[in-house]
């Protein structure tokens, strides 16, 4: 049994989904782990990860648009240090997660034909953003 661990750097533009299946793999595939369990961790508060539709741009869309009118900005928070998008952005990563799971089988995240995996930004400006990856396996 080893252990691979990685810091993978994400630049966001600003809210939104941020597709890092490609990345995620290629670093899988470097290890040579064949089989195993592989954990993203997002060391963030206001991001967070999703695996979510990989093909239609216009989901991502549809879904940043439902968590806008699930947690709006409009409402009053108490918490509001880093301005108006500060509390919804933590709001956001409590309904989605900053951990994932995946299995890995013969060198590859196992993921259907229509998964990819995303770091999800919550706040309207730029952000320079980490996952650790760890891959358990043989």
């Amino acid at each position: 049994m080893r252990q691979e661990f990685h810091r993978l750097v994400v630049e966001t533009r600003g809210k939104g989904l941020n597709m890092i299946t490609r990345h995620v793999c290629a670093w899988v595939q470097e290890t040579g782990i064949q089989n195993g369990l592989l954990t993203l961790w997002c060391r963030h508060t206001s991001a967070s990860l999703t695996v979510q539709e990989n093909a239609d741009p216009t989901v991502r869309r549809d879904i940043a648009e439902f968590f806008d009118d699930l947690v709006p900005e409009s409402r009053s928070y108490v918490h509001d240090d880093e301005g108006p998008d500060d509390m919804p952005a933590h709001l956001r990563t409590m309904l989605t997660d900053i951990q994932l799971t995946i299995p890995v089988m013969n060198g590859s995240p196992v993921l259907g034909t229509w998964q990819g995996v995303y770091l999800f930004e919550h706040r309207r400006t730029p952000h320079r953003r980490e996952i650790v990856l760890h891959l358990l396996g043989e």
